[in-house]
């Protein structure tokens, strides 16, 4: 395993953050020749003020609109320098579900020799935890204080739909896996998509020591599925195979007990959030 570190001591994230997590992760899969362009969110503020950064990458600050064009720009640059750089888009879900979707739906067309990578805390968690269009159904956020009413937009699909060579998805609570997938996206030439599932103590509204168990349970109870899709075959990972037979399933009560955010819903609302997650799962299962 690379170790190489990507984080230097001391940064201003809060206690239990999942993005201090995935981005030292992010160092042990694809080394030390990376360029990280940081899309307008959390991981713009903990990384510290400059000229000091506490990010041990070169990195590219951008607005939430920019990030895949500023990757484009510099993968084209290194490569006319004949230079061998992983250039990562490092975004949050407002900036890809939201705000930045046509940029990088426009990266992905051309496929563009970069690696975007949503972290994916399901909220505006940097801008007061308003919703966005990956905040799930049933789950409070400033904006949505009854729960929101409207599922969770489905972006590792609809990258797949852009016939990109390579789209995983991965989970802080499964740092293998999440590993092994980024040396694995970094052997690939062309456009790839990996979307990390990364819970926000502060806006999930649980204990910041329990980050990595929530990660794990997401995947235990099939809410959040790892797989890959490499040049048109769909694998799903070790980790998620029990969740195409549905007896085999850890209860979703599991997961949403653990968290305050889901505190408003019914039991009708877990019904439907149940139908959401066998849907998604006859759906990943008609790709195989």
């Amino acid at each position: 395993m690379n170790r190489h570190n990507a984080l230097l001591s001391g940064t201003s994230a809060c206690p239990g953050c999942p993005e201090n997590m995935a981005l030292r992760m992010l160092g042990m899969g694809l080394g030390k020749d990376v360029v990280l362009v940081v899309v307008a969110g959390c991981s713009s503020v903990i990384q510290g003020n400059a000229p000091y950064n506490a990010f041990n990458f070169p990195v590219v600050n951008v607005a939430f609109a920019a990030g895949p064009a500023t990757a484009s720009g510099l993968a084209r640059a290194y490569k006319q320098k004949g230079k061998d750089v992983t250039v990562v888009v490092w975004a949050g879900d407002g900036g890809t579900a939201d705000i930045g979707f046509a940029s990088l739906s426009g990266a992905a067309e051309r496929n563009e020799n970069i690696l975007y990578l949503c972290v994916d805390n399901e909220a505006y968690m940097n801008s007061g935890g308003q919703r966005s269009g990956s905040t799930p159904f049933g789950a409070i956020t400033s904006t949505t204080p009854e729960g929101k009413k409207e599922n969770k937009k489905n972006l590792p699909l609809l990258m797949i739909a852009h016939n990109i060579p390579y789209v995983a998805t991965a989970s802080v609570g499964y740092p293998h896996d999440y590993i092994n997938k980024l040396k694995k996206a970094k052997q690939v030439q062309g456009f790839k998509y990996i979307h990390v599932l990364t819970p926000d103590p502060y806006g999930w509204l649980f204990d910041p020591s329990k980050t990595a168990e929530v990660a794990k349970l997401a995947v235990q109870s099939c809410y959040w599925p790892l797989f890959e899709y490499h040049n048109g075959k769909l694998e799903i990972s070790p980790e998620s195979l029990h969740c195409l037979d549905k007896r085999t399933r850890r209860p979703i009560r599991d997961f949403l007990s653990i968290q305050g955010r889901f505190k408003r819903m019914s039991e009708q609302d877990i019904k439907i959030l149940e139908q959401y997650i066998d849907d998604m799962w006859k759906k990943l299962e008609s790709m195989l």
